[in-house]
């Protein structure tokens, strides 16, 4: 199952803490030597402020050793720092404990009225607004998430989106609100940090790239975390050209999650076409079972190879950190699309034929089709006798088919419009480029 895992593609794109719930996923699953696992842990961890997780992990590696003085003498000096850090914007961080200037801060939304309003009445001075990014960053690379996400939220309650940590202090927020599993903030935060690198602040279109492609890898924790997240993730990744281009050129590998999102998502099926077509495109750059099995499902019309394919989806599903708390809502979706595709195709079914085609035993895959027939009020019948399911016909919505083109036209003057803005928008900032590392 190595061959399948994503990790050290996606651990490319990710900030060094947010590896870390990917390497215990995949020391649980045991899909590597776990010596080599621990070492990696262990060199990641050495470049952050997380000194007793990194003896932790070195009496792991080495139980018979002590160790390193060099490891415990840096747990001294992170004390020390972050006292010195935090005693330079001790009267910004009193601003978060009193509730008459949060509620000032909360309600203005002219930053510079804000600042001069903080500067007269309290003691504050906005050159204090760096320091408290350095302390941020500080308790970020200690592993204190909740903290950092805290401090963030003050730094941009004052500052405006022109200051130079702005864009920082975005990715930084998002990485802590993924960090303590804050997913609605964290849900908030892609979408600001979408906007932020759409608005052409970034300095050129190569940048932007690679903000887009690292913004797509950070937003999966999000999208398979969030109530909402399937909708999302099919809104951005598929029908927003930027982040589909992106996708295309820079991690193809993506497909798998965009995939596994439709698939999961029955009242998203009128993207199936869209999504087909995109995986047909990428299969020279990328393919696994689960856009095999979309390929042979529908446009191969390969029932034998879907089934097949079928299989090895659940093998990659369940070592995929993303995709494992999806498991059985996958495997129920799948098997109903290739349920649906074979009864559009056929008036008069073998129910042991069908139970052959889904990987289930005849007896279970009668029940599952009558339950089928009867909660989706599907047009058709089970005949017990000859043991066959007999299709009714299924006339095509009126509803849906105008509800799919409305939704068609409205993503593509969406993608329109962007087009024309930034056209329109002259291209005067300074190159920037950025990451919370």
């Amino acid at each position: 199952m190595a061959k399948y895992d994503l990790t050290p593609r996606i651990g490319q794109n990710l900030d060094r803490h947010l590896v870390f719930p990917l390497s215990e996923f995949l020391t649980a699953k045991g899909l590597y030597d776990e010596s080599g696992l621990l070492k990696s842990k262990l060199e990641i961890l050495e470049k952050t402020n997380m000194i007793d997780y990194a003896i932790d992990i070195w009496m792991q590696l080495y139980p018979n050793d002590e160790a390193p003085e060099k490891l415990k003498a840096r747990r001294d000096e992170v004390v020390e720092e972050l006292g010195r850090l935090q005693e330079k914007v001790a009267p910004v961080v009193a601003l978060m404990n009193n509730e008459k200037a949060m509620k000032k801060m909360e309600e203005m939304r002219d930053s510079k009225a804000l600042i001069n309003y903080l500067t007269q009445e309290w003691e504050f001075k906005v050159e204090m607004m760096d320091d408290l990014v350095a302390l941020a960053k500080y308790r970020y690379e200690c592993g204190n998430y909740s903290v950092t996400t805290s401090y963030l939220y003050l730094y941009m309650l004052i500052m405006p989106p022109t200051d130079k940590n702005y864009l920082s202090v975005l990715w930084g927020k998002l990485a802590s609100e993924i960090l303590a599993q804050n997913w609605d903030t964290a849900l908030e935060d892609v979408n600001k940090l979408r906007e932020y690198i759409d608005s052409n602040a970034i300095g050129n279109s190569l940048q932007a790239l690679q903000q887009r492609t690292w913004l797509i890898h950070w937003s999966l924790f999000v999208f398979f975390n969030h109530a909402k997240g399937r909708d999302a993730i099919i809104e951005m990744f598929l029908y927003r050209p930027l982040y589909l281009n992106a996708i295309q050129t820079m991690c193809p590998h993506i497909l798998r999650y965009l995939a596994a999102a439709v698939i999961v998502n029955r009242s998203r099926r009128s993207t199936l076409k869209d999504l087909v077509k995109v995986i047909q495109q990428e299969s020279y750059t990328y393919k696994d079972p689960i856009t095999e099995f979309l390929e042979h499902l529908y446009v191969n019309f390969d029932f034998d190879g879907a089934r097949q394919k079928l299989q090895e989806c659940q093998t990659v599903v369940i070592n995929d950190f993303f995709l494992i708390a999806l498991l059985n809502e996958f495997v129920e979706n799948a098997r109903l699309m290739i349920f649906e595709t074979f009864c559009r195709i056929h008036q008069c079914i073998s129910i042991q034929m069908l139970a052959e085609k889904l990987n289930m035993k005849a007896d279970v895959a009668e029940c599952w089709i009558v339950n089928l027939i009867r909660n989706a009020r599907l047009g058709a019948k089970i005949d017990s006798k000859l043991g066959h399911v007999v299709m009714g016909t299924q006339p095509a919505s009126p509803y849906q088919q105008l509800v799919e083109k409305i939704e068609g036209l409205s993503v593509r003057s969406e993608a329109l419009e962007n087009l024309i803005e930034r056209k329109l928008k002259a291209k005067n900032q300074d190159p920037v480029s950025i990451v919370w590392n």
